[in-house]
């Protein structure tokens, strides 16, 4: 199962390190793409997809797995904590989404408190919806907690 952990963490770096690439080498709009371009990302995501798959199927066998004993201590398999991070990657999207969110309507919030500052009421909540996004995805990850 570390080999697959190894071949996407190779994946993410090869996306990242070609990103950087172009921010440096940016295309101009007159040249046409290299050919190398299109099919190394291509191959890139299909490994980094395919890596992901075969680590849900891994991870899943290995957190259904019934022990053979009863430990007293209860120790944390590869295959749990891939599922502790499953659960918490609403969280961390939900809060992406919020802070997305928050942020236009903060603007736009303190745009118009300096023209009219009897919209403040009105204001704050339009910002406290766009803050429960966050908690969405945080009462997501506690239900899913309570399944592992």
């Amino acid at each position: 199962m570390y080999w697959l952990l190894a071949l996407m963490t190779f994946s993410l770096f090869g996306i990242i390190a070609l990103g950087i690439y172009f921010e440096i080498n940016p295309l101009s709009k007159n040249i046409n793409t290299p050919r190398w371009l299109k099919s190394t990302v291509a191959i890139n995501l299909f490994t980094f997809l395919l890596a992901q798959v075969g680590l849900l199927f891994l991870g899943i066998q290995e957190v259904m797995a019934e022990p053979t004993t009863v430990e007293a201590i209860r120790e944390i398999s590869v295959g749990m904590g891939l599922a502790m991070i499953g659960a918490g990657i609403p969280t961390a999207l939900a809060t992406i989404g919020a802070g997305i969110a928050v942020g236009p309507v903060g603007a736009a919030s303190l745009a118009v408190i300096a023209e009219k500052p009897e919209m403040f009421g009105r204001t704050l909540v339009y910002l406290g919806l766009a803050e429960g996004i966050a908690i969405y995805g945080l009462v997501v990850t506690i239900l899913m907690l309570g399944k592992l």
